[in-house]
């Protein structure tokens, strides 16, 4: 069992069908609902939020990356349905990939952007229709430290934001996992305060801001690529 939920956030559901794109919402909370089912026999998953969000509208959610579990904690975590952006490698076989896309994945290829171009297209659908989407901003699994963060992202969601009507927060998220106690190992998610930028230009030292909160949010230093654990 989750041992504290966001109640203090603006996450909820808001009650709209999620049926942007091929993500169907029977999926998500099936899945959703096995997890809340499993995980408490694996996990004591233990959230919080730093201060009242009201994230009405579309937001970047941006969690540290240490596990493949890491996906399933952040839904828990989180009661909005989200979508998550995903390496394409996951997207390989078709059985696998019909189940991510329903579930809410966007693939992105990270050496060829050129691939990446229908998947950045709907990344903005989405966004212009106020969802939430979950970026891991290391790009890979990272332990023992915090990665330096990927700006690409970053800086599209700060050039849509220019052409539309208001500032997208972005939403740093640590994820810390502590000790086993018999079957069950402790994780804290500690959900920071948005934060926000201007312009294009500024998204180099947004990320690094958005680094340095998650590095304090899990209590993890900041290491060099040369660091980085896969």
């Amino acid at each position: 069992m989750i041992a504290s939920s966001l109640t203090r956030s603006d996450l909820a559901r808001d009650g709209r069908p999620f049926d942007v794109g091929k993500r169907r919402s029977w999926v998500y909370r099936g899945t959703r609902g096995v997890s809340h089912v499993v995980f408490p026999f694996l996990y004591r998953i233990e959230a919080r939020v730093e201060e009242d969000l009201s994230l009405k509208g579309p937001a970047i959610i941006l969690p540290k990356h240490q596990y493949w579990t890491d996906i399933p904690i952040v839904s828990l975590a989180f009661r909005s349905f989200l979508y998550f952006v995903a390496k394409r490698e996951l997207f390989r076989y078709p059985g696998i990939r019909t189940y991510l896309s329903l579930l809410g994945g966007i693939p992105v290829d990270r050496k060829d952007s050129i691939r990446t171009l229908d998947s950045f297209r709907r990344f903005l659908t989405l966004l212009g229709a106020g969802e939430k989407i979950v970026v891991f901003p290391e790009g890979t699994y990272v332990r023992d430290g915090v990665g330096p963060g990927k700006s690409r992202l970053v800086q599209m969601v700060l050039r849509f934001q220019e052409e539309s009507k208001g500032p997208i927060p972005f939403v740093p998220v640590g994820i810390s996992y502590g000790r086993r106690v018999g079957w069950r190992r402790r994780v804290n998610v500690h959900v920071g305060s948005p934060l926000f930028a201007g312009h294009e230009a500024d998204a180099a030292s947004l990320t690094d801001r958005i680094m340095e909160e998650i590095s304090r949010l899990c209590c993890m230093p900041r290491c060099s690529p040369s660091d980085e654990g896969v």
